[in-house]
């Protein structure tokens, strides 16, 4: 497994804790959002900084997709 999808995988439980539920269910949403890719390929810049950043930023990138 590249570093890549190891921290994507991370990111992903932990946004799910974040946001009290599964991982399943934030993947689908992800998926659903067409930001699966999308997410995956920002590691150089989630990886880097705090996490809450991260979260903000998928926050934002779900809102604007569902609107």
């Amino acid at each position: 497994m590249t570093k890549e999808m190891e921290f994507f995988t991370f990111l992903l439980e932990q946004y799910a804790a974040y946001k009290e539920t599964t991982a399943d269910i934030i993947l689908k949403q992800f998926d659903d959002l067409n930001l699966t890719d999308f997410i995956m390929n920002m590691y150089e810049m989630y990886h880097s900084e705090a996490i809450q950043n991260a979260f903000d930023d998928i926050d934002r990138l779900i809102a604007e997709k569902s609107a």
